[in-house]
């Protein structure tokens, strides 16, 4: 890791990490791997929504694209300047969907650090002067998950709630009677792929990175249906 990336992410992440587990009843690892999910989706959550409400209005814009395309057929630019000036009149940012997840893998690759690195013997050294030092972290949450290792099983629910948020995202953007534009035969293709993928993933990882997985995929979950109920 870089200095930048160590002091920026890692140590901001790692240190409100313990300051939960400190705070939290039981000092409950798993406990505050959850809260610290759900503050990490709670501050991306406007960029989140934004991103989605842009990608269903692209989605319903599939017609007139089409008419454009059908217009410069053999004029690349002249459809490109056309798409743009379509995306601005309708307020629409073509590139919004990228953005959140853009922003996010740094923060999910300090989380990978943290849980990989953050239990190990002189860890503690990291905290801030203002982080009580808890001695030790139990990583044997709710009494019978050891974040610290691998558990087949979280692999198994991660991939589930993965397929269920993958489709989802699926009908989102899928608007009645528009033509299938090219990115949702792309989510048709990743709802069954990507879960897969995750599986194979998380076998081998330790449980508490897992566990971030799965909170923020129900969290995903939960935002498309407010989305749904909200916008359609």
């Amino acid at each position: 890791m870089t200095y930048l990336f160590h002091e920026i992410f890692y140590r901001p992440l790692f240190n409100l990490l313990i300051g939960l587990y400190n705070h939290l009843p039981n000092h409950d690892l798993g406990l505050a791997i959850i809260v610290l999910t759900l503050i990490i989706r709670l501050i991306f959550f406007p960029l989140s929504v934004k991103a989605q409400v842009s990608q269903r209005k692209i989605a319903q814009l599939q017609p007139k694209l089409q008419e454009l395309q059908a217009k410069h057929k053999g004029d690349k630019q002249k459809f490109a300047q056309e798409s743009m000036a379509l995306y601005k009149e309708y307020k629409v940012n073509p590139f919004s969907g990228c953005l959140p997840i853009l922003i996010q893998l740094p923060v999910i690759f300090a989380l990978y650090q943290v849980f990989i690195a953050g239990f190990k013997e002189g860890s503690l050294t990291e905290l801030y002067p203002f982080v009580h030092n808890p001695g030790t972290i139990h990583t044997v949450s709710f009494g019978f998950l050891d974040l610290a290792h691998a558990m087949p099983v979280m692999a198994i629910i991660a991939g589930a709630l993965q397929f269920a948020q993958a489709y989802n995202a699926m009908k989102l953007q899928s608007v009645p009677g528009a033509p299938e534009n090219p990115a949702l035969k792309m989510s048709r293709q990743m709802v069954y792929f990507f879960p897969i993928m995750i599986v194979f993933i998380s076998w081998k990882l330790p449980a508490g990175l897992v566990l971030y997985w799965i909170v923020t995929t129900a969290f995903s979950l939960l935002e498309q249906l407010y989305i749904k109920r909200k916008f359609q």
